[in-house]
């Protein structure tokens, strides 16, 4: 069947897997490859902090003059905010042409392809005219859609626990499966646990490839740099690592320690909504919904009390998070949605919350008197973030 509206093929699709083709997406690359005339493109692969790092080296290039796509996923609000191209999203009507010419070359096939596999081919369409563009990796990376591209770059960014039900149950094996598909030209930082650094450096060593730690790449002038943005725009330190990250991927990119430096002078604001976002004095959301995006936002927080509006699913670490985000916790504020593909964990948070001995109870309104932090999927920031505006 012919759908010639993305938004209507959308629909036709769920955002999550009932049941996952490892190889389809390599099968249908093979397949129709030579009908997609996409750049090697820069892929970045890690747990957390893979948005950011991406956005921040997109529009790095970006004010060094290219044209730049930035393919990332999941979205908050639309479809569109997943397609990226400098400083803009795609619209709709760029969409639906990609789409249309999508459905020329694949035909029948193309209903064949997930959610995800049929957004990444839709990025290889409308990035394929760009100097540089930058995939980031859905989850995993052996058999990531994002991985069957050809490769100019890799970035790593942290690896830690999280969909365990796909990428195993230990470090070493969630490394494993990320860090097969590095390009020759890699970027990572030491900021690594002890198994995924020793997986890194087996994996690095048996495929002969060029490994850019940032540590060592950051000189004094560029630390420095880095730390004057970071100032002016008051990030947290997680946001200050990731813009590290790349920077020197940037450099490596154009083999110049020295463009960055004046780039980090004229670089705007990061440009991705949900990061530690501040949407007023009292009021802050983050997209982080694991054990590391936890660590990172209580580091941000430590020494104060937030009211914590959260949820989760139900495949989801609870007690991991609630016991890190514990100390900048006043008390927890369940806030409940519709969620129809993936069961919500509410009454387990409940159950662990009092384990915990940490308050809680239902959300029902927003006290401009008390701080809060909004943490959990992007879904549920973009229902959190939709009653809100509708009530101001």
């Amino acid at each position: 069947m012919i759908i010639s509206d993305y938004k209507a093929f959308l629909n036709s699709k769920s955002m999550n897997y009932q049941k996952i083709d490892y190889f389809m997406m390599f099968r249908m690359y093979e397949k129709y490859k030579n009908h997609l005339s996409l750049k090697p493109i820069i892929q970045i692969i890690g747990t957390n902090g893979k948005g950011s790092t991406g956005r921040f080296l997109a529009q790095m290039l970006c004010e060094s003059g290219f044209d730049v796509g930035h393919y990332t996923s999941p979205h908050i609000f639309s479809f569109n905010e997943r397609f990226w191209r400098n400083y803009k999203l795609e619209s709709d009507e760029k969409l639906n042409i990609a789409h249309q010419k999508l459905q020329e070359i694949f035909k029948q096939d193309l209903e064949k392809l997930s959610y995800f596999e049929y957004a990444t081919f839709l990025a290889a369409m409308l990035f394929k005219d760009c100097d540089f563009v930058i995939f980031e990796a859905g989850l995993g990376g052996e058999y990531d859609a994002t991985s069957v591209f050809l490769k100019q770059m890799s970035i790593v960014t942290k690896i830690g626990f999280d969909h365990m039900q796909i990428l195993g149950n230990t470090l070493t094996s969630i490394a494993r499966t990320k860090l097969k598909v590095l390009a020759k030209e890699t970027i990572c930082s030491y900021e690594q646990e002890k198994e995924v650094l020793e997986k890194l450096t087996k994996i690095t060593l048996l495929k002969d490839i060029n490994l850019h730690i940032m540590q060592k790449e950051c000189d004094e002038n560029l630390k420095l740099a880095i730390k004057t943005y970071s100032q002016k725009y008051y990030l947290p330190s997680f946001l200050e690592h990731n813009l590290s990250l790349a920077s020197v991927a940037f450099s490596v990119l154009l083999n110049s320690k020295e463009k960055i430096l004046n780039i980090l002078k004229i670089l705007p604001q990061l440009d991705l909504r949900g990061r530690c976002e501040e949407i007023t004095p009292n009021l802050f959301i983050d997209v982080g919904h694991n054990e590391l995006a936890a660590k990172a936002i209580k580091e941000r927080f430590l020494g104060q009390k937030l009211i914590l509006v959260y949820n989760s699913f139900l495949d989801k670490d609870v007690f991991a998070v609630l016991k890190t985000l514990k100390p900048i916790i006043d008390k927890i504020q369940i806030y409940e949605y519709e969620s129809t593909d993936r069961k919500l964990a509410t009454e387990q948070i409940k159950q662990i919350s009092n384990e915990l001995n940490i308050s809680c109870e239902k959300f029902t309104f927003f006290d401009e008197k008390n701080k809060y932090l909004v943490f959990g999927s992007f879904v549920l920031v973009e229902n959190f973030l939709k009653e809100y505006f509708a009530k101001k």
